[in-house]
């Protein structure tokens, strides 16, 4: 399910830069369609979210926040 969630939205962020004039269509429909692009892309948003729990995590234990 996540790589079908990533999709759509490498689809919208790519019409976005394309509608800029940022990125070319060429190279949005490579992005939104490789699937190592999206595999990084995956593993990127993996490590972000695992570092914003341990972030959040630290936050509680160093402001004494009760679980």
């Amino acid at each position: 399910m996540t790589p079908v969630l990533i999709r759509i939205a490498l689809r919208y962020a790519a019409a976005v830069l394309v509608t800029r004039g940022l990125l070319g269509a060429d190279d949005a429909a490579a992005i939104s369609t490789d699937p190592d692009i999206q595999m990084v892309i995956e593993a990127g948003v993996g490590v972000a979210i695992a570092g914003a729990t341990e972030a959040w995590h630290w936050a509680a234990q160093k402001f004494n926040w009760s679980h």
